[in-house]
């Protein structure tokens, strides 16, 4: 069966309620350019997550840009997984690399996240990436896999299956650089294997990864044209719906 490619925005700290509103309308008047050959999401701020549920295309599933592992509990100013599957949240954002580096998340606490969220019925979104350094050390490879296979322990091969990966290298985030679509293939091509080790090629070939990092309207089919890569993570592009149409639009002129 082949992979639903997913183009999924990341508006980050942008957006009030009223300009979310102001988004959601824009996008339902061009709506028709959303076809259901892929699969689209908004991780909008938690504040604007009430309007987009109603508001969004029905075409654009709602999704979180993080959350805590635990059910409930004293953690002052957290959110819980289950406070988020009550709004219909389909996905949510684990270890983005603004969270691992600002916040210091570990693989530890990732993982722990990755599980609460599949236990909470949603779709986990396990973001991996090196830092500068880290590439020119060469170890990218060293470092994308090792948070792959962290942050899906203890997880069947079935659970696995559902998760999306989002490859991001860290130094092309907001940074205007990108990697290239032969090196973004490259490392997606490398965290399907180790998942092939460890859960199966059938679990494998199952896994969408994104590519993520300084994606635009003119460079995102170039990513998505590659074997291993089913779609984007997009932060400052998607905050626009005229750009985030021209993005599905350009995905969707590489699956017809």
């Amino acid at each position: 069966m082949a992979r639903i490619p997913l183009l999924m925005g990341n508006w980050k700290m942008y957006k009030t309620v009223a300009e979310a509103r102001a988004f959601a309308e824009a996008l339902g008047q061009q709506s028709a350019a959303l076809g259901d050959d892929v699969e689209y999401a908004i991780c909008g701020p938690f504040t604007t997550l009430h309007v987009l549920r109603v508001m969004l295309p029905t075409q654009v599933k709602l999704g979180a840009q993080n959350v805590h592992p635990e059910k409930e509990g004293a953690y002052t100013g957290e959110i819980a997984p289950g406070m988020l599957a009550e709004f219909g949240t389909k996905y949510v954002l684990a270890g983005h690399s603004e969270r691992r580096m600002l916040f210091g998340e570990s693989d530890q606490l990732v993982n722990q996240k990755v599980r609460a969220i599949l236990e909470a019925g949603m779709t986990a979104v396990l973001c991996v990436g090196e830092n500068s350094s880290q590439k020119q050390d060469g170890i990218t490879k060293e470092v994308v896999t090792g948070q792959v296979r962290h942050g899906l322990e203890g997880l069947t091969a079935e659970q696995v299956a559902g998760v999306v990966i989002a490859y991001e290298p860290v130094w092309a985030i907001g940074s205007g650089k990108t990697a290239t679509p032969d090196d973004a293939q490259y490392v997606a091509k490398e965290i399907r294997a180790i998942i092939a080790e460890k859960h199966g090629a059938d679990t494998a070939s199952q896994v969408r990864i994104l590519y993520g990092g300084s994606v635009k309207p003119d460079n995102i089919a170039s990513f998505v044209a590659e074997d291993d890569i089913d779609g984007a993570l997009v932060g400052g592009a998607s905050l626009d719906p005229t750009s985030f149409v021209a993005m599905a639009e350009a995905v969707r002129g590489v699956v017809r």
